[in-house]
């Protein structure tokens, strides 16, 4: 996953600890691919109860990060806003037809969230699809680096867990995409429902935030790592017990970091 100046990329999915114990394989995925214009972040979470997610994961990555960086190249000066919406909509659009093509009629065999981050000049964009999450980091209070989550697509239900994925008739309903304007973001964190404990804090009113001790530690790691070091602790941070006590999913975790900060 080496990428391009301005950002440094890192990622990795690892088996849950229910996986491991069955035998399974990590039925997550991720992917990322940069030109010196654009990068694009993809993770995705395969349906447990779908025989092939394994695949459908991989495939939903690999396509996002083509299709992406295909339209964000030839839209690298898109004025932010609504062009950004339609820009990340039309995106999805490709990929879903593209994955539905690949895997014809035994489409939901493959089953599987996908979120997707473009890092473009001037601009990030975000559409998920399903329940992964994004964290930024951006700007200092008081001299302490600051975590903001990104706005998340609702839930197909209140009443239910149901997750929405790329194979859902209805998905385009539950999609959710999201244009962000700050030159102060210096840091991008995407992941699966499987760090959702330990990356985010839920308050008594349920609304969630990141969870700054950890988003930190695993932002910092990538910022000091050497150019060919991408923090090899980080498979064992993943399938810690620490982690694992919180939620025997698999579990991936995918960051960007800008090289040329100011």
């Amino acid at each position: 996953m080496n990428a391009a100046p301005p950002w440094r990329i890192h990622g990795l999915s690892v088996e849950g600890y229910r996986h491991r114990r069955q035998g399974l394989p990590c039925q997550d995925a991720c992917a990322a691919a940069a030109t010196p214009s654009v990068a694009v972040l993809a993770v995705a979470d395969g349906a447990g109860s779908r025989p092939r997610s394994e695949e459908g994961a991989r495939l939903a990555v690999g396509l996002a990060t083509d299709h992406f960086v295909r339209r964000a190249e030839a839209a690298v000066e898109v004025r932010p806003g609504e062009a950004v919406h339609e820009l990340l909509r039309e995106g999805l659009r490709d990929v879903n037809a593209d994955f539905l093509d690949r895997t014809g009629p035994d489409a939901p065999d493959f089953a599987t969230t996908l979120t997707v981050v473009v890092l473009a000049p001037g601009w990030l964009g975000h559409v998920s699809v399903g329940d992964g999450f994004v964290v930024v980091r951006a700007g200092t209070e008081d001299g302490e680096r600051q975590f903001h989550l990104l706005p998340q697509a609702a839930a197909a239900s209140e009443y239910s867990n149901e997750t929405v994925f790329l194979t859902s008739p209805d998905r385009e309903r539950w999609t959710h995409t999201e244009c962000v304007l700050d030159d102060g973001v210096d840091g991008v964190l995407l992941s699966t429902d499987g760090l959702a404990q330990a990356m985010l804090n839920r308050s008594a009113d349920g609304a969630q935030s990141p969870n700054t001790s950890f988003a930190d530690a695993v932002f910092r790691s990538l910022d000091s790592a050497a150019e060919d070091d991408r923090d090899p602790n980080l498979a064992a941070l993943l399938r810690s017990d620490r982690l694992t006590a919180l939620n025997a999913d698999d579990k991936t975790l995918l960051r960007a970091v800008r090289t040329n900060r100011r």
